[in-house]
């Protein structure tokens, strides 16, 4: 069974920075996407960034709306993903949700609970 648990969150002043963690369990994620989604209160969920795999190794990918503000990371000798977050916006506050999408003959998209940033002005 698959697990991911987002640590990290909090109350941060505009400006600021946070690291967001997600721990992942229940299979191998050194050949899966791994990556972070965020929800504002009141809106759809939406992409953040995501660390691609591919046999040529990982890429990454931003929203626009965080690019150079934001960078993504992962162990895969501990099964994590990290999100830094730096000059953040109080257009930022949102729960923020680890995403790994397993592609197959059955997809399956696989979320945490969630962690809560808050950026105040």
């Amino acid at each position: 069974q698959v697990q991911l648990v987002e640590s990290g969150g909090g109350l941060v002043q505009a400006g600021g920075s946070l690291r967001l963690s997600c721990a992942a369990s229940g299979r191998t994620f050194t050949n899966v996407d791994m990556g972070w989604y965020r929800q504002a209160p009141g809106k759809e969920r939406k992409f953040v960034a995501m660390t691609r795999w591919s046999w040529r190794g990982y890429n990454s990918d931003y929203a626009d709306s965080v690019k150079d503000r934001f960078t993504i990371s992962r162990d895969n000798a501990r099964n994590a993903v990290y999100l830094e977050m730096n000059s953040l916006e109080p257009e930022d506050t949102a729960i923020y949700y680890c995403d790994v999408p397993v592609a197959g003959a059955v997809p399956v998209d696989y979320w945490g609970q969630g962690t809560q940033v808050t950026v105040c002005s």
